[in-house]
């Protein structure tokens, strides 16, 4: 029987913890320069060394591959990142860390020479590892268990993410193509020293959230730590391996953004608009936009579902998100039949594509961040969150596979594809929905809105 506890009530801003907010402006501009990094990085490759803007002058199949790679070692590096924080750092000090480690990284890729590009790269993917599976799990901590605002916190925090991956695009993507490659790369990293400064001056609304659990002074705190995991938490965690699939077939589709969706943009497609010529790299901040005026919406769509007892359940959503993913692709398949008819591409195929892609991201992506948080036992979470993000760096990885078999196939016969299995693997698994649910035990049931409730000063404790 639930029993009502006096505690003092926790400093919010609209409605939610002062923390996430925080988080938010952090992991905004550790986004900022990952993007910046990631709209440049084939661009740079693939241009020519006697360009005014001189690059590297590899292939595109080189420099596909290598995106490929780099995106997929910055996920799964979050696997050491999250057992550094559960075994010996914490969450909090292992985001330092990782924030330290990319301002290094992106201002030894300043430099103009191949070591230090490789070096810059190395340092950016480890930076990455440590922040950002610790970073997202701290936003699930800043919730009790069963509270419902947790998954609007987890879009809010989404948004930041989003805000900061639409002005490097920007930003970074015009500095650096327009001004020189290493420009871009510098700018990225002076705007990451600006989060780990923000980061360490909003320590104290972060105090108990992110701290190393093998070091507690709360019992229930270290015999979690200690026992083994119960028949429910297993199950919980079958459950998110399985989601995990949903996670790689959509980063591997997605991420088609940065790679072939990029040069279809600077290669294919007619970007003049009244006269002038809109920059490759601008496209790579649709998604963005479409996130930040969008995000809010979706959210309360799902939340408003929720109230009335219809399904909108985390793993729901996340088959809806693929699905919808694959539609936007159909749109891709259109530009490509254009292009192969008429020897050009109209621009608005790519923006209803993004389109598409934000909606059925915002449908999946912030909601799978939130579903590890309610399913993950307290001593894995940041371990199960690496996870999730190294199977995020595998559907990098496909992506840049099948971004390099359009050489093969061509365009249209990837796009395509790209859309029948989304779209298919979707279907798929809301087959075994149901009973994937039951394995969750009702992890998502009964969730309280504690908004109201801790105005007046009380919080409900676990049964």
């Amino acid at each position: 029987m639930s029993t009502a506890i006096k505690q003092p009530h926790e400093k919010e801003l609209f409605g939610h913890p002062v923390g996430l907010y925080v988080l938010f402006f952090t992991e905004m501009w550790e986004r900022f320069s990952y993007y910046g990094m990631r709209a440049l990085l084939v661009l740079y490759l693939t241009s020519k060394t006697t360009d005014v803007n001189p690059g590297v002058g590899w292939t595109q199949g080189e420099a596909l591959a290598l995106y490929g790679w780099y995106t997929a070692l910055v996920y799964i590096m979050s696997i050491p990142g999250g057992i550094l924080a559960d075994k010996f750092l914490g969450q909090k000090k292992s985001v330092i860390l990782g924030a330290i480690l990319l301002v290094i990284g992106h201002s030894v890729l300043a430099i103009e020479a191949m070591w230090a590009f490789y070096t810059g790269l190395a340092f950016i993917i480890l930076g990455v590892g440590c922040l950002k599976p610790n970073i997202s799990t701290m936003v699930g901590g800043l919730y009790k268990k069963g509270d419902v605002r947790r998954d609007k916190g987890f879009t809010i925090f989404y948004i930041g993410i989003n805000i900061g991956a639409f002005l490097s695009g920007l930003v970074v993507g015009y500095v650096g193509e327009v001004h020189g490659w290493h420009y871009g790369f510098g700018l990225a990293g002076i705007l990451m020293v600006l989060g780990l400064i923000q980061f360490l001056a909003g320590q104290k609304y972060l105090v108990h959230v992110g701290n190393y659990l093998g070091k507690s002074d709360k019992v229930e705190d270290q015999e979690a730590y200690k026992r083994p995991l119960t028949k429910i938490e297993k199950d919980r965690v079958i459950v998110l391996l399985i989601s995990f699939l949903l996670i790689i077939a959509f980063f591997a589709a997605f991420e088609q953004a940065g790679g072939l969706m990029n040069i279809y943009a600077k290669e294919k497609t007619n970007r003049m608009l009244m006269g002038w010529e809109v920059p490759a790299t601008w496209f790579q901040s649709l998604n963005s936009f479409f996130i930040i005026t969008l995000g809010v919406g979706i959210a309360a769509f799902w939340a408003k579902r929720k109230l009335k007892g219809t399904e909108a359940s985390s793993l729901f959503k996340m088959i809806i998100g693929l699905g919808i993913t694959g539609i936007g692709f159909l749109f891709m398949s259109a530009a490509a039949s254009e292009y192969d008819n008429a020897g050009t591409s109209a621009m608005y195929w790519l923006v209803l594509a993004y389109l598409f892609h934000t909606i059925g991201e915002l449908c999946l992506s912030p909601v799978s961040l939130s579903f590890v948080t309610k399913l993950a036992p307290a001593k894995y979470a940041s371990i199960m969150m690496g996870i999730y993000f190294a199977t995020t760096g595998l559907g990098n990885k496909a992506a840049g596979l099948l971004g390099e078999s359009s050489s093969v196939f061509g365009e249209f016969k990837v796009f395509t594809g790209i859309a029948i299995f989304c779209i298919g693997f979707a279907a798929l698994v809301f087959i075994f929905f149901k009973k994937l649910k039951v394995l969750t035990h009702g992890a998502e049931d009964n969730e309280v809105d504690y908004s109201t409730k801790e105005a007046e000063g009380f919080e409900l404790a676990d049964e």
